[in-house]
């Protein structure tokens, strides 16, 4: 099964995967050699090169474990796995010529280059279970993947269709939901292994359209009639002209949010940081003073 982001580039990549089918000769310099290992969707190359200091390096194109190959270059290829349950029947392919019994067959799933939008599901047969196979990391971005992230839900006054006045106050804030603002937690398991992460958001940016930003490490306060001119007393602005020459004489405003995701599993820790966006525009007009 093979998911992808972009039919043409996961093509590409997987088109890339069932060629790697290099002959194991000597290169026409004598300095290098390839073996290549095929299984039914992918192929592992070893590719051996005589430094000048006389080790040999090696890369793994499409590599198994998910690791380095003989101390060389890290493979592009992130593989986890998951014992299949149940098993399959006897005198399946997938068991590669081998009885029940004898080892176990595998979900084997390979990302390219870290990213989850592209990868390659396949049962291998193994006698023991895979060693490293499970990266705590590729399935602690399969969790944020779970959470469905946004960008702030825009909250902001002169609403959008009002208009505004110079000097005034602009009350900016986000609605405190899972998806816009956290906390928002999810998990993801291969096999033993689960990795549970909860992202939350650290910081909202508004970028108020007429170049200036303000940055708010709260939600936001929402604004209510009984505040009248009031500042808001945690994300707020005041413009100091009015919207006419800008483009459809209104202020593009656009909060960026920074989520931070502490992700925790097979005895690992770590952080993710990811940004969402959210767009919306208002109207500023200048006050007129009667004499």
């Amino acid at each position: 099964m093979l998911t992808r982001k972009s039919a043409a580039t996961a093509a590409a990549l997987v088109a890339a995967a069932l060629t790697l089918n290099l002959p194991a000769t000597a290169y026409a310099d004598g300095h290098d050699s390839a073996d290549t290992h095929c299984g039914l969707f992918t192929c592992q190359v070893e590719a051996n090169d005589q430094g000048a200091d006389g080790k040999a390096t090696s890369d793994n194109a499409v590599h198994g474990s998910g690791g380095n190959g003989g101390g060389g270059k890290k493979s592009k290829w992130s593989c986890t796995y998951k014992r299949a349950d149940p098993q399959p029947p006897a005198g399946s392919l997938d068991w590669e010529g081998h009885k029940p019994g004898d080892g176990a067959v595998y979900e084997q799933t390979c990302s390219y280059g870290g990213d989850d939008a592209y990868h390659v599901v396949r049962m291998v047969w193994a006698a023991d279970p895979p060693k490293g196979g499970v990266d705590p990391a590729v399935l602690a971005q399969r969790a944020v993947n779970k959470m469905r992230l946004r960008g702030p839900d825009i909250g902001i006054v002169p609403k959008p269709g009002g208009k505004g006045l110079v000097g005034l106050p602009v009350w900016m804030w986000t609605a405190k939901t899972a998806e816009a603002y956290g906390p928002n937690t999810a998990t993801a398991s291969a096999g033993a292994v689960t990795v549970t992460a909860t992202a939350k958001v650290d910081q909202i940016v508004w970028d108020m359209g007429d170049g200036h930003s303000v940055t708010c490490t709260t939600a936001g306060t929402p604004y209510k009639p009984s505040y009248g001119k009031q500042s808001s007393p945690d994300c707020g602005y005041r413009y100091r002209h009015s919207s006419k020459d800008a483009p459809g004489e209104k202020y593009p405003v656009t909060a960026t949010s920074t989520w931070t995701i502490d992700w925790r599993g097979a005895g690992q820790t770590g952080q993710l940081t990811q940004t969402r966006q959210s767009q919306t525009q208002i109207s500023i007009g200048q006050l007129k003073v009667l004499n």
